[in-house]
């Protein structure tokens, strides 16, 4: 279960699996202490809904403040539900990296971020080559497996290990809230061998709809890649819409809630 902190009326969590020594720096931001009004209230880190841009970039400040950075002290990501990953540098700050749904880096001082609401942040360190990466994988892109090849292209580009990563699975709808139809069950099927421990009834709905557990199939995702030591959140958007941002419990009218992970010298 991650940790639950909070500074100048943000409240965010970290994972306890990540080291602190200084090394690496990291938050999943709450909805909890922006300006946004409603629907976006608070903590809107998004330009994609149609939450006003200035609070979008004052909460941007507020938000990435507490680790001594703005919107244009941080890689960002133009997300598209694939398995694209990019490697960034602090060259890229304050530029939307194109069509991916990875970053990587293994530049001090550099900063990744994303935004979700139901899809799944994966956080990765490599204490060993001091490197890290964030992922961005909703049902589509565990199926594509973004997870797998977030590790894969640290292994590439950085020499990682698998088997030495620390692995973070953030907030994200849970199995309970998250009813799911075709493409999906089709798609989850054909994607994992072990869809049957993913896609269930509950109990008493055995006729009804399948239930998804996307935080599982990321765990199954970054296990099939080699990665040991792998931290659940244990929160669902869905559920704690008072700490996050839902689409699925909202309709779809709310804003993201953002994932920061900095690496240091």
């Amino acid at each position: 279960m991650m940790r639950q902190l909070s500074q100048n009326g943000i409240i965010y969590f970290q994972f306890t699996l990540f080291p602190d020594n200084g090394r690496i720096q990291h938050a999943i931001f709450s909805r909890q202490g922006g300006v946004s009004p409603a629907p976006f209230q608070a903590l809107n880190l998004s330009v994609s809904v149609a939450d006003d841009k200035t609070n979008v970039f004052a909460n941007r400040r507020q938000a990435y403040g507490l680790f001594g950075r703005d919107n244009n002290t941080a890689v960002h990501a133009h997300l598209v539900h694939g398995h694209t990953v990019a490697r960034v540098t602090q060259a890229h700050n304050g530029h939307y990296t194109p069509h991916v749904d990875g970053l990587i880096t293994n530049d001090p001082g550099c900063a990744l971020t994303m935004n979700f609401a139901d899809c799944t942040p994966i956080l990765l360190v490599d204490p060993v080559n001091r490197a890290i990466g964030l992922g961005h994988a909703g049902w589509k892109g565990v199926v594509v497996d973004l997870p797998g090849a977030l590790v894969r292209a640290m292994q590439h580009e950085f020499g990682t290990n698998p088997a030495d990563l620390l692995a973070g699975i953030g907030p994200c709808i849970g199995w309970a809230r998250y009813e799911v139809d075709e493409p999906l069950v089709s798609e989850v099927k054909a994607a994992f061998a072990n869809w049957a421990d993913l896609l269930q009834r509950p109990v008493g709905k055995e006729n009804g709809r399948y239930h998804f557990d996307l935080p599982g199939a990321n765990l199954a995702r970054l296990q099939e890649a080699g990665v040991k030591e792998i931290e659940l959140s244990g929160l669902c958007t869905a559920e704690r819409t008072d700490l996050f941002f839902s689409h699925r419990a909202e309709n779809g009218q709310t804003g993201r809630f953002g994932a920061m992970i900095v690496l240091h010298s």
